[in-house]
């Protein structure tokens, strides 16, 4: 059974400005060092799809340099790949308008391939997923078409796009953040909220683009999916089923957060802290794979951490860092206290500092004896803060500076 991917990696995610003011939502940094687009890249790999398409649009330069430092390994293998790809403009002088769009304008790559299934995936979801579970569901119930679907608490379901489906898992609807969203038919206190994550079978997924770029339509979860209930078999697959190998019996099992929104980032990085995290990035048996980063291993002169990763090359001397993710070469002076943030890459956080609640992007230099996240006030005169309370500074200028590793 050949499975070939496209992955949707061209989303703005306007609601993440200013992460994203530079950068695509699947380029987002995550974790100590990751980017959001490497938890899809590595379901597709570790479930053994070897043919990934990554498709890219909004500021993609920084999607682009990730993957061919993280993912040029990918072509290790005959048939193995991770090729990223911009709009080509084959069908005419125009972006990605949508969704299906994106892929009906690299409809050649999927004729060049010939694969019997195509998963089309978003690149901009958190989660472990084995795609030959959903693989061989969408075979045994003969399926044209299988959406990924997330059970979610039926007073929470109004925020998602929820699937309408039979006892036998048969999507009847598609309704969008409805105020009454129907229950799932095995559990009444819960809906399936779709992931955005489908199964094709091939010949259905031609058919249905060419008929959508007829119609002028782009999308897949508006236009193409809902008119495919009418005429074929398509099924909603239940994520809470996905036994993912490695995964503690303290996790939450079918972890999927959708990192649309600062507070919803945010929240998920602190997902990943903990002795006993929701959602633990250390699995041996299914590993996140990022860039092969060279530097060296943190160095704490002294300091006090609680809870916290501190990521490769960092340097601490004399701080204090509680409930906190550090990304690379963070370096971190004396009589600093960090509290309940996430710093990012070649950030330098000067003497006598203090953040709390704080999301610094990259190349960062903070002032000596600064007060971040104390005065919602004065913060938000400064910098932006999420609807959550959360401060956000956006990302400096990325030329390294040498003198920023001395003392």
């Amino acid at each position: 059974m050949k499975v070939l991917a496209m992955a949707l990696a061209g989303g703005q995610g306007s609601r993440l400005h200013p992460l994203t003011a530079e950068r695509s939502k699947p380029a987002v940094p995550f974790g100590s060092r990751y980017r959001i687009a490497d938890f899809v890249l590595s379901n597709l790999v570790n479930s053994e799809i070897r043919g990934i398409y990554l498709l890219v649009q909004y500021k993609s330069q920084s999607m682009i340099e990730h993957v061919n430092k993280a993912w040029g390994h990918a072509h290790s293998f005959p048939g193995q790949f991770v090729t990223v790809v911009p709009p080509q403009m084959r069908e005419g002088q125009e972006w990605f308008q949508g969704t299906s769009d994106a892929v009906f304008q690299n409809i050649n790559l999927i004729e060049r391939h010939a694969p019997d299934m195509v998963a089309v995936f978003g690149a901009d979801h958190i989660y472990r997923m084995d795609v030959r579970q959903m693989v061989d569901f969408h075979r045994q119930c003969s399926a044209h078409v299988s959406v990924a679907a997330i059970p979610v608490p039926l007073g929470e379901a109004s925020a998602f796009g929820i699937i309408d489906a039979d006892a036998q898992g048969r999507i009847l609807g598609f309704l969008e953040k409805p105020e009454t969203p129907p229950p799932m038919p095995s559990d009444p206190s819960r809906a399936y909220g779709s992931m955005g994550n489908y199964l094709f079978d091939t010949e259905v997924l031609l058919a249905a683009l060419r008929e959508a770029r007829e119609r002028d339509e782009h999308d897949f979860g508006r236009h193409i999916l809902p008119r495919l209930i009418h005429s074929h078999k398509v099924f909603a697959y239940n994520f809470a089923d996905n036994k993912v190998p490695g995964v503690a019996g303290t996790e939450e099992r079918a972890y999927w957060r959708d990192v649309g929104t600062l507070d919803a980032y945010y929240a998920a990085n602190r997902d990943v802290l903990g002795a006993e995290p929701r959602f633990n990035l250390f699995n041996p048996q299914w590993f996140i794979r990022s860039s092969n980063y060279q530097g060296p291993s943190p160095r704490i002169v002294s300091g006090e951490l609680k809870n916290s990763v501190i990521g490769a090359g960092s340097l601490i001397e004399g701080a204090r860092i509680s409930n906190s993710i550090l990304r690379r070469e963070v370096i971190v002076e004396d009589d600093v206290e960090i509290e309940d943030c996430v710093i990012m890459d070649y950030t330098v956080i000067r003497r006598g500092s203090r953040l709390k609640r704080v999301i610094v992007d990259r190349y960062n230099d903070i002032a000596a004896h600064s007060r971040i996240g104390f005065d919602a006030a004065a913060d938000r005169l400064r910098y932006h803060v999420s609807e959550g309370g959360v401060v956000v500074l956006p990302k400096g200028l990325d030329v390294p500076d040498v003198t920023r590793y001395r003392i």
